[in-house]
């Protein structure tokens, strides 16, 4: 198997050799460098600018690329994005963050499918295990690293990840998608019909079970999954008004864990529901009218944790004008969440049952200072029921010497708001308390500054990179066991740099990679009894990069290959790894494709994060997935 994938690697190194024919050239990365230049993109100012005059740090992931990866879960999807840190803990749950401050809760990094949100509110953060999508219906995934604050609130300090799907009117006709290998079996379902000369609809269902991980001493961990999912998504194109509904259903179940302490760790299972609807109207002169409601069910069983049902309603407006040099965007939102938190073997929260809401109103204006000067200006203020109202600016100034070439900079302000998790949480769940919420606690403060470039030389070449300070304040602490409260008692800096580039070697075949750096220079005030210090605020490491080949030898065949490699985690002592993916896909039929994808091929096994010796390990895999359009 290694001489076989290292064969692989050498064979897109070099090219191949072959002459492939116009519709393979077309079929190699979906979009050609100017294209992806001039890719719309909404993430950074909420509206749709071309990719390569966004001042910001984002890569966007592509649909094609997505395909080609042979990824098959959303955050596998996700190590696409080189300015990501995307670490596996078990089967189904993983640590991704952007800038550091890496951990399982993940809570300075905002995920938004189809403009909902996806994190949890009672502890700010995401569970990956119950977020997903069928990636054939993503049209893109837009990655910010770098506040985003003052256009989507709170929890937008180190980055935003907008997951947006394609309209139902270009995923019609019936798509299957099944899969098996060593260590997961998929099967994928998804229909799409017109609905009168207006509207469309599709549904789509799917179900994934994943096999359970093992330790380096070759234990099993009881982490095998299954999950069922299902949705719809209809749109109606009225005149200058558009209407998009859309819902989701889900259910998942792990293995039975033991028993601990005389207590039967059930499996964790969880499920939830969501209903989005969304209208907007185009207006003259390019503005826009949008309003946005969804609501959201979740309930989550951990017998060891806690067990937490939520239900949560968000809407929003928002507005966009553009008028002579101005392009102005505004709105508001409000966001209501009623919770009840029944207490796991460890945790526990007081009160057990709590409404919360939000309420928030941005302005952000665009303004053309020149042909080649753009300064971008922009407040949030955004209101919660702990800490009252909270300030979100923003500052960036966009020049572009050369008609491909941009250099920008920003300064921003961005807060992550307390949660549940930091006021009420208890362990153990009844008195005494070894540890407690802090009642006082207040927000975690970035003030973030980044100087960047994007531009493009010729027909072959793309980049992008961008240096960052973020300076910390009131950063999440805790107390020397007993009676120990959670506090803001850690302070310091963060920077590092970013940088990502393609290469258009031949007409057919692509090659792309990135690196990111991380430093950190955090500390405790004076005065706190923390015993652990910054090392809990998450394991990082210095730096990661990769490559990717992305050819199409023939008509009809594909070969992509990436590789990457981590740092060690100092905290947890995760050894540095380096991966090897490989792909190979091959059109049967115009309506038939086999892939063949291959994972860690080098390596027989590694793990990604957590602690030794019960961590999970991460073997090699081979799996086969055929993808049937009717």
């Amino acid at each position: 198997m290694r001489r076989w994938a290292r064969a692989l690697w050498v064979c897109a190194l070099s090219g191949c050799a072959i002459s492939p024919t116009w519709s393979a050239v077309r079929d190699i990365a979906d979009l050609s460098l100017e294209e992806l230049g001039r890719l719309e993109v909404t993430s950074v100012s909420r509206r749709g600018e071309p990719l390569g005059a966004a001042p910001a740090s984002i890569y966007v992931i592509t649909a094609e690329a997505i395909r080609r990866s042979g990824a098959s879960s959303l955050p596998e999807a996700l190590r696409l994005a080189p300015n990501l840190q995307v670490a596996r803990i078990d089967a189904t749950q993983y640590a991704i963050s952007a800038r550091g401050f890496n951990n399982a809760i993940g809570n300075k990094l905002l995920v938004l499918i189809d403009g909902r949100t996806a994190y949890t509110p009672f502890f700010s953060g995401v569970f990956w295990d119950q977020q997903d999508v069928l990636l054939d219906d993503v049209e893109r995934i837009e990655v910010i690293s770098g506040p985003g604050a003052t256009l989507w609130g709170a929890n937008a300090v180190n980055g935003v990840i907008n997951i947006l799907t394609r309209s139902s009117a270009d995923t019609q006709g019936t798509l299957v998608v099944a899969g098996a290998g060593t260590l997961e079996r998929g099967l994928s379902l998804r229909h799409g019909v017109a609905l009168g000369e207006t509207g469309h609809l599709r549904v789509y269902g799917k179900t994934q079970r994943l096999k359970a991980t093992e330790t380096a001493d070759g234990r099993s961990v009881p982490d095998a999954n299954e999950r069922h999912q299902a949705g719809l998504r209809a749109d109606f194109a009225l005149g200058t008004d558009t209407l998009t509904l859309q819902g989701d259903i889900y259910r998942t179940r792990a293995e039975h864990r033991g028993v601990l302490l005389g207590t039967e760790l059930t499996p964790i299972r969880s499920s939830g529901a969501n209903l989005l609807g969304r209208w907007t109207r185009r207006l003259e002169a390019g503005s826009d009218l949008r309003v946005q409601a969804y609501v959201d069910h979740m309930e989550r069983e951990d017998a060891l944790l806690y067990r937490p049902t939520v239900d949560l309603f968000d809407l929003e407006l928002q507005h966009a004008i553009t008028h002579g040099r101005h392009k102005l965007v505004w709105g508001g939102g409000y966001r209501w969440a009623r919770d009840k938190l029944e207490p796991g073997l460890f945790f526990g929260f007081v009160p057990e049952r709590q409404t919360l809401s939000w309420g928030n109103l941005f302005v952000q204006d665009d303004l053309a200072l020149s042909e080649t000067l753009d300064l971008t200006l922009g407040l949030k203020l955004e209101h919660n029921d702990f800490t009252g109202l909270e300030p979100l600016p923003n500052l960036r100034l966009a020049w572009r010497p050369l008609p491909q070439q941009m250099v920008w900079t920003a300064l921003s302000r961005a807060v992550r708001a307390p949660a549940r998790l930091d006021r009420d949480i208890r362990l153990p769940p009844t008195p005494p308390y070894i540890i407690a919420g802090g009642p006082d606690f207040r927000a975690e403060v970035a003030n973030v500054f980044e100087l960047g470039w994007r531009g493009q030389f010729g027909a072959g070449w793309s980049g992008s990179a961008t240096a960052y300070v973020s300076d910390w304040d009131s950063l999440r602490s805790g107390q020397s066991p007993p009676n120990a409260q959670v506090q803001n008692m850690i302070e310091g800096q963060t920077c590092g740099l970013e940088a990502w580039a393609q290469w258009q070697v031949l007409p057919a075949w692509r090659l792309s990679g990135g690196f990111t750096t991380l430093h950190k220079r955090l500390h405790l005030k004076a005065g706190s009894t923390d015993p652990v210090g910054p090392s809990n605020l998450g394991d990082d490491p210095s730096f990661q990069w990769s490559l990717r080949s992305t050819h199409t030898p023939v008509d009809g065949q594909e070969l992509e290959v990436s590789l990457r490699r981590v740092a060690h985690l100092p905290q947890a002592g995760v050894p540095a790894y380096t991966a090897f993916d490989a792909r190979y896909g091959w059109r049967v039929r115009p309506d038939l494709e086999l892939s063949i994808v291959g994972q860690n091929l080098f390596d027989a096994t590694h793990a990604e994060f957590g602690d030794a010796p019960g961590r999970s390990e991460f073997e090699r895999s081979i799996g086969v997935w055929l993808r049937w359009s009717l």
